[in-house]
């Protein structure tokens, strides 16, 4: 486990391989979340949850791990019924926790419903290693700009809020991203936000942004907050371009 609370918010982590859509390789970003734990064989467990854990994901999370002996992979799936007995201590036994991509406004409601969201809160209190993509970086934060409801892009108010900030995703590829993410900290219905290219992580520490790492090159992180004269600013927070060994 990390040593104080951390979260690796992303737009990135796994990979095609090339041989299939549902066939994944590890990205620099899955690597990064590893070594965050601090353990010499981390324990890492993924959620499906935003795809309805689908099983072509969680089967393509155990290939990028075959052939491995440097973590210790497990998921838990809640549908139809969870996969393990006492998902809450599965979760708490874990060094890293990766959340897959999909819809974050089901992904919250289930997690609630199972009584997830108080165990997230002790995981991170722990120091377990919180991360994921897409859903599984909105999550975290207190919002953000999301497609559960279609293919026109609304706000999310009800993220789990461990961390007291919006987040954007896959901001330099989904045109609705960046105006609609603007909209909603402008108008104040989401607080500061931060926003991710694809291929960026977010790293934080208790509640701080202490880093931006990426997977890819020619990629940032950006800053969106209210300005002194009401209007809204975005800044650009470099990233360090991470290698894989």
């Amino acid at each position: 486990m990390a040593a104080e609370p951390t979260i690796l918010a992303t737009s990135g982590g796994f990979k095609a391989s090339g041989r299939g859509v549902f066939t994944w390789r590890r990205g620099a970003l899955i690597d990064y979340a590893l070594e965050l734990s601090g353990a010499s064989r981390p324990r890492i467990c993924y959620l499906g949850t935003a795809s309805g854990d689908s099983a072509y994901g969680i089967q393509a999370f155990y290939g990028a791990f075959a052939g491995c002996d440097d973590a210790r992979p497990s998921h838990l799936a809640l549908f139809t019924m969870p996969n393990v007995e006492d998902p809450a201590a599965h979760l708490l036994a874990q060094d890293v926790i990766w959340v897959g991509g999909g819809s974050v406004a089901n992904l919250l409601a289930v997690w609630r419903i199972h009584g997830l969201d108080t165990v997230f809160r002790e995981a991170w209190h722990r120091g377990i290693v919180l991360a994921g993509v897409s859903a599984g970086s909105i999550c975290w934060h207190a919002g953000g700009t999301t497609d559960s409801f279609g293919p026109d892009l609304r706000m999310v108010d009800n993220g789990l809020g461990l961390l007291p900030y919006a987040n954007g995703v896959h901001y330099d590829v989904e045109e609705q991203r960046r105006p609609l993410l603007h909209k909603f900290v402008g108008s104040g219905e989401l607080p500061t936000a931060y926003a991710t290219d694809d291929g960026v992580g977010l790293h934080y520490r208790g509640t701080e942004l202490v880093e931006v790492v990426s997977e890819l090159p020619d990629v940032a992180a950006y800053k969106v907050e209210v300005d002194a004269a009401g209007g809204v600013t975005e800044t650009v927070l470099q990233a360090r371009l991470l290698t894989q060994g």
